[in-house]
């Protein structure tokens, strides 16, 4: 692999060994996946020309981490916290990783969600050094082009925004970006795929944001944003060009509108190697929870009764995976739609309405619900009452509606009952965790959207599981690129699932916790890739991996030794003066 200043060198499962360096003196500070700081060691030094351009003194990688970790705690907020890691990143890209790793559980709030929601809004008043790449319809044409300046990099995994549907947040035009070097960060923490190997990418076809279009300092596209059929022909270009310069490496679609969203992710599905987190991980993740759910009842999936409130990207993409789960366990598809209910901001979706096309699956015919007798039976309580609910899960962003009345009315069916508020940010969940252990007495299985402290019922302490796309995403990515397969299927989405329930342990369900610690996430982002690369397997679409001459030769044994071993870790490499 080629590059201006450097040549990364790889072992046989694809994993940057050493890396050979074709600059010297002060241009080695310059190019952030080579600077070690102080940490050149005496013979980098001399062999790199750099003997008077540092202080005598090294610094090993543990001690710079930890002077980064005091400097960051000595911010006086956490989106100066996330400038901070990001102007580290841009300096020097190992001891960012370093530091991150040294507290996930802490720092992951910082460099995604919820402090990123600050830095997409304040992104041009923000910005300090460009990040990925900024395609507008200025530059569409030279797409190609473009992307082929970062072959050297040998480029695995991009995530591509149009920024239009950000994090609750909305049209946050060319400030989305931000959204995607956060996912990539979390890609290099949980999956390993090294930050040489990630390209974030903006669509900018735009904005219609008026505050960022009057806005002097805003670095975006000043114009309102593109639709119909000049939108689709952006996109177009823009597949194409990805394809034709990377044809292994794995799209991620993020914060699209909703109906964006549903429609590029299904034109590209064979076209790219390509799935949206939005929508699928979503739906992995919630998968997990319900998979545990089933576990601690003692129950099984086809036994429930599902209810979605809120018929956004993530809620449709949640009942796409409990059909997909369900029909992989033996239902048909009428019958798995049968159990599925989903409401929108007027109620219960009905295909007495006109409704948008990705809805339209979830639609109820009410020539078939018997109870459904008026107006009031299209509400969440009465669905639940009448339907008979006993998993219910909240995407809607409105606070507080599974209210005492709501989850009262769950026990009328379950004596457990499973309910998920999944809205981000913490003010925007449907319930609060403590109300509705007290309002079940104890007996509600509890998932979240935003991170929530324990939960201390009777004596006992419970810790409220976080339904994060993130023990979802990296996996996938790492499980798809490792068995080489040439598309994201649905079923890497169950298997997906199936994986982050099993790193719940036995005492954690024992007291009612559905999905693991986010500190541990990269022992969850490694089964999830196992389980994923076994799916590509057993689904007939891996070939040999395009970034590693290890054959695997569809070997489970094999595939997972691969996996293993292509997983980058935060270490400075040797570096070979050339």
């Amino acid at each position: 692999m080629s590059g201006n200043s450097a040549i990364f060198k790889y072992d046989e499962y694809g994993n940057t060994r050493e890396i050979f360096v074709y600059a010297s003196g002060s241009e080695l500070h310059g190019n952030a996946f080579i600077n070690k700081g102080a940490a050149f060691t005496r013979e980098e030094r001399l062999r790199l020309g750099m003997t008077a351009m540092l202080p005598p003194s090294i610094r090993r990688l543990e001690q710079q981490v930890t002077n980064s970790r005091v400097k960051v705690e000595d911010k006086d907020s956490d989106i100066e916290r996330f400038i901070y890691i990001r102007s580290l990143f841009d300096r020097n890209v190992t001891l960012a990783h370093a530091l991150i790793k040294s507290d996930i559980g802490r720092y992951m709030s910082i460099i995604y969600t919820p402090t990123v929601g600050l830095a997409c809004q304040n992104y041009s008043s923000m910005f300090r050094s460009a990040n990925g790449l900024h395609f507008f319809p200025g530059n569409i044409d030279h797409a190609e082009d473009v992307l082929r300046r970062f072959q050297q990099r040998d480029i695995r995994v991009a995530v591509v925004t149009d920024n239009q549907g950000i994090l609750g947040i909305g049209d946050q035009g060319a400030g989305g970006i931000a959204i995607c070097v956060g996912k990539l960060m979390l890609y290099t923490q949980g999956a390993g795929i090294a930050p040489w190997h990630c390209l974030p990418i903006s669509l900018d076809v735009g904005t219609n944001n008026e505050a960022l279009l009057n806005d002097d300092e805003y670095l975006g596209w000043r114009h309102k944003r593109i639709t119909g059929d000049q939108y689709i022909d952006f996109i177009q270009r823009f597949a194409r060009a990805f394809r034709n310069v990377f044809p292994h490496a794995l799209c991620q679609w993020e914060d699209f509108s909703k109906q964006n969203a549903f429609a590029i992710r299904d034109t590209y599905l064979h076209d790219l190697i390509s799935f949206n987190d939005d929508i699928q991980g979503t739906g992995a993740v919630a998968l997990a929870g319900i998979i545990t759910a089933m576990k601690i009842k003692h129950e099984q999936m086809s036994d429930q009764v599902f209810l979605i409130h809120g018929a956004g990207a993530g809620g449709i993409g949640i009942a796409e995976q409990i059909k997909t789960a369900l029909c992989e366990d033996g239902m048909s598809n009428e019958e798995a739609l049968s159990r599925i209910f989903s409401l929108d901001s007027r109620g219960l979706i009905t295909t007495d309405r006109e409704l948008l096309p990705y809805k339209q699956k979830f639609a109820k015919d009410p020539a078939t619900l018997a109870w459904l007798k008026d107006e009031k039976d299209l509400q969440l309580e009465q669905v639940i009452k009448k339907a008979g609910i006993t998993v219910l899960i909240g995407t809607s962003g409105q606070a507080g509606c599974f209210n005492r009345d709501v989850v009262s009315a769950m026990l009328d069916h379950t004596d457990r009952p499973v309910i998920m508020p999944l809205s981000n940010p913490t003010d925007h969940a449907e319930a609060v965790p403590a109300d509705l252990y007290s309002w079940t007495h104890g007996r509600a299985l509890v998932g979240t959207g935003s991170p929530f402290p324990d939960v201390l019922y009777e004596g006992t302490s419970h810790r409220i599981g976080q339904a994060n796309n993130v023990f979802v995403f990296p996996g996938v990515g790492l499980g798809t690129l490792a068995s080489g397969a040439r598309e994201v299927l649905p079923e890497f989405f169950t298997a997906a699932a199936g994986a982050v329930s099993s790193c719940v342990s036995n005492e954690a369900m024992a007291r009612g916790t559905l999905l693991p610690p986010v500190t541990e996430l990269a022992d969850v982002s490694l089964k999830v890739a196992l389980a994923v690369g076994e799916s590509a397997i057993n689904n007939s679409v891996s070939r040999r991996c395009a970034f590693s001459s290890f054959q695997h030769e569809h070997d489970p044994v094999r595939l997972q030794e691969l996996i293993r071993r292509m997983r980058w870790q935060p270490h400075y490499l040797p570096l070979v003066a050339m």
